[in-house]
């Protein structure tokens, strides 16, 4: 298969309402921090020659003088059912990702893990979220590894690969510019529902531990990309239409599909958090106008869309039709399964009832689940399947791949 097979996926999403969040008619707040993490002063110093930026030390007062982790209110509605999500300065504070980095750091600890990979998506309020995160973490006595501005699936193949299981994900998602949240996988396990909810508890009962953690930066991209194209063949050159959005995929998909040898149309790839051109949510069909008219413009073979962190897909075909992702998961299945007999494919309670009888037909197991990306990832770990997708566009391989969801891989 070129890509799962490019000439056939063809794959459409639709709104997720268990994702979807209220949108409050308020103007964007602008967060006024400078693009920097912190002021290391004389403690830093480059080691090796990949120049990568090290911390040998905390100041002790960096730790210490940190008021705001104790005299935080929270609001608790941020604490989603697979996130952490709010509007920037309001019901999410840099306190109160503070607060949670030193939450996750302790938690992180309590389960044997010292090293977290932290990114951010191309939202303006990334870097002074990124960089309260990260020094929350570091106060709980945790190294972090910071791989800079990547979609959502870079950090999760970061903290595979470079980590030990362990990443935290500064991103808003496909919600809209004055949003932010967190994506957060500890030991290998995406945090839900009550994992969330004790984050919470730990941080009203103020149950941190304490200690000098260590930062550095690390470029993940081009280990992404050489995993990808090592792993996938494409039948034939192919012409595809890459709508990113303005997104964090931008900064990675074009190259990517090049590199893959498809001769790529860049559309909205610059990242850029005020998503000027469209919002960048594939799950609406008003999002995807632009894609399908410069498809046909370009007699393309096909268009891909990312939403805001690069962990959705949408496809449209040569002809600008949108297909939907249990369509598509039924030529994911009919692939895995020749390769794999038996194998169980989980799919959430929004697919087809086609979907089970398209996999039953081919010899494997139908299991169906229910709808959120952590729960999906879970069930994926627990069960030992080879393939899992959900309507909102979330496609989750286990064969040849990590089992987390990748917009780009798929």
């Amino acid at each position: 298969m070129a890509i799962r097979n490019w000439r056939q996926n063809k794959l459409a999403v639709v709104e997720d309402e268990d994702e979807a969040c209220d949108v409050e008619e308020e103007s964007l707040l602008q967060v006024a921090k400078n693009n920097v993490t912190e002021d290391f002063g004389s403690d830093v110093s480059l080691k090796g020659t990949d120049s990568l930026l090290v911390v040998d030390e905390m100041d002790e007062e960096d730790i210490t003088e940190e008021p705001s982790v104790m005299d935080t209110t929270l609001d608790e509605s941020i604490f989603k059912a697979y996130d952490i999500r709010g509007i920037v300065g309001k019901s999410l504070t840099e306190d109160a990702v503070y607060a949670i980095g030193m939450a996750l750091g302790s938690e992180a600890r309590a389960q044997g893990e010292t090293k977290i990979v932290v990114a951010r998506d191309g939202r303006n309020s990334g870097p002074a979220l990124l960089a309260r995160l990260s020094d929350g973490l570091r106060a709980a006595g945790v190294d972090v590894i910071s791989i800079g501005m990547v979609p959502t699936p870079v950090l999760y193949f970061a903290a595979q690969t470079i980590g030990s299981g362990s990443g935290v994900m500064v991103t808003g998602s496909h919600n809209p510019p004055d949003y932010n949240g967190l994506k957060m996988v500890i030991a290998g396990t995406t945090l839900a529902s009550e994992q969330i909810q004790d984050l919470l508890q730990r941080i009203k009962e103020k149950r941190f531990e304490s200690g000098k953690g260590r930062v550095r930066e690390q470029d993940v991209i081009p280990q992404y990309i050489k995993r990808i194209t090592g792993d996938v063949m494409l039948l034939k050159k192919l012409k595809v239409v890459i709508d990113c959005g303005n997104g964090a995929a931008g900064a990675v998909a074009p190259q990517l599909m090049n590199e893959l040898g498809c001769d790529v149309v860049e559309l909205f790839c610059e990242v850029d958090g005020n998503f000027p051109n469209h919002h960048p949510d594939p799950s609406r069909p008003e999002n995807l106008q632009d894609l399908i008219a410069a498809v046909k413009e370009q007699q393309a073979d096909i268009g891909l869309a990312f939403d805001g962190d690069g962990d959705r897909i949408g496809v449209v075909t040569n002809e600008g039709t949108i297909i939907w992702p249990d369509r598509t998961m039924m030529l994911y299945a009919m692939d895995i399964l020749s390769r794999n007999p038996g194998a169980e494919i989980i799919y959430d309670v929004k697919c087809s009832r086609n979907l089970a009888k398209v996999i039953r037909e081919h010899g494997g197991v139908a299991t169906m689940w229910k709808t959120g990306h952590s729960f999906i990832k879970r069930k994926l770990k627990e069960s030992g399947a080879q393939l899992a997708g959900e309507m909102s566009g979330h496609i989750f391989f286990k064969e040849r791949w990590y089992g987390f969801d990748d917009g780009m891989y798929s």
